[in-house]
């Protein structure tokens, strides 16, 4: 698989969420059911109003599908009804394009700034996306899209073959792929040194390190990553400039004892970055 190239910067948008549940449902839409088959996704419908927006990286798909069907418009539901039945029906590519990759495109159009990263992760999942699907959608998309790809890492790739699309959205000044790019996913994937550079990263670019997925865990213990956070807060305080208090918080994460537990890249996490960007 080619090393996907750098995206350039965009402007960031303020990212809020709350994670909720596995990321894994028995039932999903667009799922294959027990005897093999892959039923198209069921419609939409209207449903309570959740108390709390639920992020796409995170929360079961199932949810994701209930949570549009509480707050799309009639007329948004009905395509995101086609868009997910496509989907499930044709999961491959057909032509120079699949129909689900428009679809992609369409989205944040049909559903709204706010929804499209959730409705993107739905047809992607409905789609059976694996890493070269994935991987293209990443390459040619807009930004908004490959933040929805980065979301839907967890739900669609269960091992690191895709963490080079979280590699290339840490090289960004993006501040939305980068707070996508720490997300369960790369909390999982990123080896010790690539995840201690995102860290920086984050307090490079102004991401809160609430969007880390996992902090606490990875941090903890973690000396090196308390030396390497130590000589930034140097740097910023010879210069003048003042060391952010997320930076003191991980510092005291990364200096505490280390907790036993099972390696860094077999943990699943939650995340608490952007599910909705705005929409370019």
């Amino acid at each position: 698989m080619n090393h996907p190239r750098a995206t350039p910067a965009t402007p960031a948008t303020p990212e809020t969420a709350t994670p909720t549940g596995p990321e894994a449902t028995p039932h999903p839409p667009g799922a294959p059911a027990a005897d093999g088959t892959t039923p198209a996704a069921p419609a939409l419908t209207p449903a309570a109003p959740a108390t709390a927006p639920l992020h796409p990286a995170t929360a079961p798909i199932a949810e994701l599908h209930r949570f549009l069907g509480a707050r799309l418009d009639t007329t948004a539901r009905a395509w995101l009804d086609r868009a997910l039945a496509e989907a499930a029906a044709h999961p491959g590519t057909h032509g120079p394009i699949s129909v689900w990759e428009l679809r992609l495109a369409e989205a944040g159009r049909r559903c709204g700034a706010a929804h499209a990263d959730a409705a993107r992760v739905l047809i992607l999942y409905a789609a059976h996306a694996d890493t070269e699907a994935l991987t293209r959608v990443y390459e040619q998309g807009t930004a908004d899209e490959r933040r929805a790809v980065l979301h839907a890492l967890p739900h669609l790739v269960p091992g690191p073959g895709a963490r080079p699309l979280v590699e290339d959205a840490l090289r960004t000044n993006d501040t939305r792929l980068v707070a996508a790019a720490v997300g369960p996913y790369g909390a999982r994937h990123l080896d010790a040194h690539a995840w201690r550079h995102a860290v920086l990263k984050c307090l490079f670019t102004g991401v809160p390190l609430d969007r880390v997925a996992d902090l606490a865990r990875r941090a903890r213990g973690d000396a090196e990553l308390a030396r390497m956070l130590g000589d930034h807060a140097d740097e910023r305080t010879a210069a003048g400039r003042p060391v952010p208090e997320d930076l003191h918080r991980a510092r005291a994460l990364a200096l505490a004892p280390a907790e036993p537990g099972p390696a860094p890249s077999s943990t699943p996490s939650h995340t608490t970055d952007d599910p909705h960007g705005k929409e370019s």
